[in-house]
């Protein structure tokens, strides 16, 4: 899942099931990479949350108008020529094929963690509408990116600035000073 030398990307979707560290792996890449950064969860309808909040798992049919809104919010960014990181489970190939519809300007990463340690930091995680039980249907629906999707799988086993630069390293990325970024010239 390396690099396959496609344009720059306008933007990244930092992908993974519920308390894999989506959010705070995508802040932080945007920030290194001087991207705007958005978490994918607040494009979700009031509908979804309180299914969710009540320990229920969404269905495709829920998640459609969420992954569009979504894809609409990179399409607005990349025209812009503002480039973002999203953080956005996208669990499916399905739902990541909305995210991307054929662009070559969009990469995935998925951040890959066990069971166990996703389960003890969900335990740990407080104010957040997902409730840990929800974990395993997450890890039911998980179809990780295969090779033909352009994206990256890093392991959520390090630090974050291990894990950030994991991602850098293989999109073959640098941050510049002034937040521009470049491919790596080695």
């Amino acid at each position: 899942m390396a690099n396959d030398g496609a344009c720059m990307p306008c933007a990244l979707i930092v992908m993974g099931v519920s308390g894999c560290g989506k959010s705070t792996i995508a802040a932080r890449l945007a920030q290194r990479l001087g991207f705007s950064y958005q978490d994918g969860d607040r494009f979700h309808p009031g509908a979804n949350v309180a299914k969710m909040s009540a320990g229920q798992p969404l269905t495709d049919a829920d998640r459609r108008p969420w992954l569009r809104a979504i894809a609409d919010a990179i399409d607005r960014a990349c025209v812009a020529g503002q480039p973002c990181v999203i953080a956005c489970s996208a669990l499916k190939r399905a739902y990541r094929e909305i995210l991307v519809h054929g662009r070559s300007d969009i990469r995935i990463i998925y951040l890959a963690g066990s069971r166990d340690l996703i389960a003890k930091r969900l335990a740990l995680r407080k104010l957040h509408f997902m409730p840990p039980g929800l974990l395993e249907s997450q890890f039911d629906t998980l179809e990780p990116p295969l090779p033909d999707e352009h994206a990256v799988a890093v392991s959520i086993d390090g630090s974050i600035d291990e894990i950030v630069a994991d991602i850098l390293n293989q999109l073959n990325l640098v941050a510049a000073d002034r937040g521009a970024i470049s491919r790596n010239p080695a």
